[in-house]
């Protein structure tokens, strides 16, 4: 079929182009969509990854075929509009199927919930369009080479726009359109494209809509998409956030009540930060890890420098400077608008100097040392491996005073053996001498301090006897009935070999399992109708 349009190979260039940059774009896009509720994890985005080859695998295969056995350009644009339309109805509904697959999944399978509730999602959710779009360039080539003579250089131009398009695509949305209008707008954005490029060709073909009323149809699409998808939350079953956003690093979300404001970055898995308007103690883990200034000689030093890696808002450094005047706190946080959130809504003090920076590039950069250091940037199942090795504590070490004490924060703790706080606190136990452990009360978090001096344990008892803040008394003597000497053993993580994310993943499985184990004995007894009459 003679089309004038597909003449002119500039156009050609530019679907091609176009489509690599909306598939590189909906990849990001998904996994900003899937981090709130799975985590953005190496384990996510290698179901990402995978399952976007899988669809664009397919996509070539039946490209080509329906290209030599139907090489009519109409139904490789319609496509294109199928896949425009989809992607536009990601925002709207994509949600809603992670909610509803979780929910179901979660009652069925009793290991890899992350790994298959991850994957079902992304089959559901994008492998049909990026099919569609992984048609493209084997049609593309069958309209484009007029002769053997031309045609390594033709199906090379083409190749060359995709991978173009796809560079563009990768930075746009993670530096541009994702921080500025958020991951909704920015799937509407990339549907748009392709929309409007499809209707070029079909207003330039002169197709009458009458007849291909996909055209005027998925324009009506479209516009209820940008409608019902521009602002969408992704904690929608809350409708008292105070703040709900996006930066390049996070999903971010601030809520509050009469009685504190919390920080989350994500939708099913617990808090990242919380600030109390009573400016007491939280009952959360920064109380407990309010021992390590002690086991320094909080009340023996004219001045404490603390160093946090992690600051999120600053709930530690807030509370140690409220309830300590000899500190002085440095913090490292790599997301600058956290910071920004931290100013606004959790009353940061001004002289805490936060530099935003990632943790370990930090400690290599700077010389001092420190009588404290926090290290606080393990965030569910997303713990970075390279502050979790040999190496890096290895470092943190060479950053402390004599007496210096690392505190740092295990947030999943795992029952099984080779569980990863097991794996973290022997590797910490492979470079201090001195390791003790705390368990945090109503909840799955485990303190570890660590220090080279001997004397840790008695300096923390002698600083306590000086201290006259009965709040703070009543919570080291808790901290003191929980606190016990790790002994270590040899599941040690390097720069190398650091298996975090699987190692999470498994303490993900069993805290689901321990949660819901109520719900499914009900769901396995009376089926979905006896659950939903529970719930």
């Amino acid at each position: 079929m003679e089309r004038k349009i597909l003449k002119n190979k500039f156009y050609l260039y530019m679907t091609e182009f176009f489509a690599g940059m909306s598939v590189m774009a909906v990849e990001l896009g998904a996994s900003r969509l899937l981090a709130p509720y799975f985590s953005s994890s190496q384990i996510v985005w290698t179901i990402i990854i995978g399952t976007i080859m899988i669809a664009m695998a397919l996509g070539n295969l039946y490209g080509g075929k329906a290209a030599d056995k139907d090489p009519n350009p109409d139904k490789l644009y319609g496509r294109i509009i199928v896949a425009a339309i989809w992607i536009a109805a990601i925002p709207v509904l994509g949600k809603y199927i992670i909610v509803a697959i979780s929910g179901l999944l979660i009652f069925t399978v009793n290991s890899n919930f992350l790994v298959i509730a991850g994957f079902v999602a992304c089959m559901v959710i994008f492998v049909f369009p990026l099919f569609l779009l992984g048609t493209v360039t084997p049609s593309l080539v069958k309209f484009s080479v007029d002769s053997l003579d031309d045609s390594g250089s033709v199906v090379g131009k083409l190749n060359a726009s995709n991978t173009i398009g796809s560079i563009i695509g990768t930075f746009v949305p993670t530096f541009i359109s994702i921080p500025a209008v958020g991951t909704s707008i920015t799937f509407l954005i990339f549907a748009g494209i392709l929309l409007v490029l499809s209707l070029a060709y079909f207003i330039s073909a002169k197709v009458n809509f009458r007849k291909a009323k996909k055209v005027p149809v998925s324009i009506v699409l479209y516009v209820v998409c940008c409608f019902l998808g521009h602002n969408n939350s992704f904690a929608f079953w809350q409708t008292n956030l105070t703040y709900e956003g996006e930066s390049i690093y996070n999903y971010l979300q601030v809520y509050e009540d009469d009685n504190q404001v919390v920080l989350s970055t994500n939708v099913l898995f617990g808090v990242q930060s919380v600030y109390l308007k009573d400016k007491g103690l939280t009952g959360m883990y920064y109380d407990y890890a309010m021992a390590a200034p002690y086991m320094s000689g909080i009340h023996e030093k004219d001045k404490m420098n603390i160093l946090i890696l992690g600051n999120g808002t600053g709930t530690y450094a807030t509370q140690c400077e409220r309830y300590f005047d000899n500190v002085e706190i440095d913090a490292v946080e790599i997301d600058q608008k956290i910071t920004d959130l931290a100013e606004q809504y959790f009353e940061l003090p001004a002289d805490v100097n936060v530099t935003t920076y990632d943790g370990r590039a930090y400690l290599n950069a700077i010389d001092e040392q420190y009588d404290v250091i926090m290290v606080d940037a393990y965030q569910d199942i997303t713990i970075p491996f390279q502050m979790s090795s040999v190496e890096f504590f290895t470092l943190v070490k060479e950053h402390l005073t004599e007496d210096g004490v690392m505190v740092v924060n295990m947030n999943m703790k795992g029952a099984s053996e080779g569980n990863i706080n097991q794996y973290l606190a022997d590797t910490i136990s492979d470079v201090f001498s001195e390791v003790y452990t705390v368990d945090v009360k109503y909840s799955t978090n485990r303190e570890l301090f660590a220090s080279n001096n001997k004397e840790v344990l008695a300096r923390m008892a002698k600083n306590m006897e000086m201290e006259e803040q009965a709040e703070l008394i009543s919570m080291m003597d808790q901290v003191n009935v929980g606190l016990i000497p790790y002994a270590s053993g040899s599941y040690i993580m390097t720069d190398d070999k650091a298996p975090v994310e699987l190692l999470g993943m498994k303490v993900i499985d069993e805290l689901i399992s321990d949660e819901v184990s109520y719900y499914r004995s009900i769901y396995e007894s009376g089926g979905i109708k006896a659950l939903l009459e529970k719930l």
